[in-house]
């Protein structure tokens, strides 16, 4: 039994034919759907079959179906009968899903079930935006451990003391769309280590993918944002703007496209004290300055989606300015870098890594982001500010 997790709402799932693999058993009318509350009495008696500690009550099926942030799907090996299922928790504030239990009963074992829940589960979780899965296991399931291994998870470290009777768990993942990985993505990933400086993080993947000699090191991380950021005093560390960051783009020598919603410096109307508001508005008009002794095209219309996705597939990178909100459950200015487009999704590099969630690399980067949800995200602000750097190739004369 992959162990209990504390997440929290039901996307709906679709009906599904179970896979047709070596050894499952046809069964007239199987088929893998999305549960109901009329499947909750015969679920709890299937945990009490299957599993021995860590059970799942009917309440907290209940909770699941009616409130819970989860995908939960059976298998109908016959019909009404349930032969197993699989239940995944999501968290809107990461990229990651969590495989939280699958069962199968044991007269239905061996029968491939296990294998067409847990793609079913995976393929629904990539549906939803997910890029990774992660799950717990027992230390002692070792049949278990090597079922997972097969289906391309790996142990990344466990949890003592972790079930009820003080069983140790493993902890595995797996990248449910492996074509994002880092080494295929033409974008390079790169983790910011700072908290303010995502900005200098994601214009570092973006000229990477256009110079695959450029050394990416903190040193120059902390270069960008000096170069990036607007003064700051006693209210913290300043933010890297668009402007800045054309600048430093363009200086070395990329072409540059800056889209902006004003000229003048973002989100200035947060700051309170007209001192530094008027420090702000010296250091932004420095800015244009610059810009307009360069070849840097400044727009003050808004991309579409489809202007950014023809801009990468020329071989463009955008580095975008979103509320991360929905992503992060923060509501402050973020920047990504886009990495590729498909008819559903964008995908991005998120360069903040939050490793005291326990987070890795792996679920930064290639995240999908549904079109219209991305279109959102990048207008900031009941303003409806926007800004995007996309950054090309070396200019000739550079």
């Amino acid at each position: 039994m992959v162990a209990k997790a504390q997440r929290n709402s039901t996307s709906r799932q679709p009906v599904l034919p179970r896979g047709g693999g070596p050894g499952d058993r046809p069964g007239a009318g199987a088929v893998i759907r999305a549960a109901t509350l009329e499947d909750v009495p015969a679920l709890a008696d299937l945990e009490q079959e299957c599993f021995e500690t860590d059970r799942l009550s009917l309440r907290s099926f209940r909770h699941l179906l009616t409130r819970g942030n989860a995908s939960l799907i059976v298998d109908e090996a016959e019909k009404g009968a349930i032969a197993g299922y699989s239940l995944v928790l999501f968290h809107r504030n990461t990229s990651m899903a969590r495989l939280y239990s699958l069962a199968v009963l044991p007269r239905w074992r061996k029968g491939g079930i296990a294998r067409a829940l847990l793609e079913a589960s995976e393929k629904i979780a990539l549906e939803a935006g997910t890029v990774t899965m992660r799950l717990e296991v027992r230390r002692d399931n070792a049949r278990a451990i090597a079922f997972y291994e097969r289906a391309g998870y790996r142990q990344f470290s466990t949890y003592p003391d972790y079930y009820e009777d003080h069983v140790d768990a493993v902890r595995m993942e797996k990248a449910l769309a492996p074509h994002l990985s880092a080494e295929d993505t033409p974008v390079p990933y790169y983790a910011q280590t700072l908290e303010f400086t995502c900005g200098p993080a994601c214009l570092m993947m973006a000229m990477k993918a256009q110079e695959p000699g450029l050394v990416l090191d903190r040193a120059f991380e902390l270069r960008l944002w000096r170069e990036s950021t607007t003064i700051y005093m006693t209210s913290g560390h300043g933010g890297c703007g668009p402007f800045g960051l054309a600048l430093s783009a363009w200086k070395r020598g990329f072409a540059v496209d800056l889209f902006v919603s004003e000229d003048e410096a973002l989100f200035v109307d947060s700051v309170r004290s007209e001192e530094k508001k008027e420090v702000i508005r010296l250091v932004q008009a420095d800015f244009l300055a610059e810009i307009a002794k360069t070849g840097i095209r400044v727009r003050h219309a808004p991309p579409t989606l489809a202007q950014l996705r023809r801009r990468f597939e020329k071989g463009w990178i955008p580095v975008v300015l979103v509320s991360a909100y929905r992503l992060t459950g923060y509501k402050a200015p973020h920047w990504m870098a886009i990495t590729g487009f498909d008819d559903r999704f964008v995908y991005v590099h998120e360069p903040y890594v939050d490793v005291e969630e326990g987070e890795t690399e792996t679920v930064c980067f290639g995240i999908p982001i549904r079109l219209g949800e991305f279109d959102r995200m990048m207008r900031y602000g009941g303003s409806k500010q926007f800004a995007v750097v996309v950054v090309g190739p070396k200019r000739e004369n550079a």
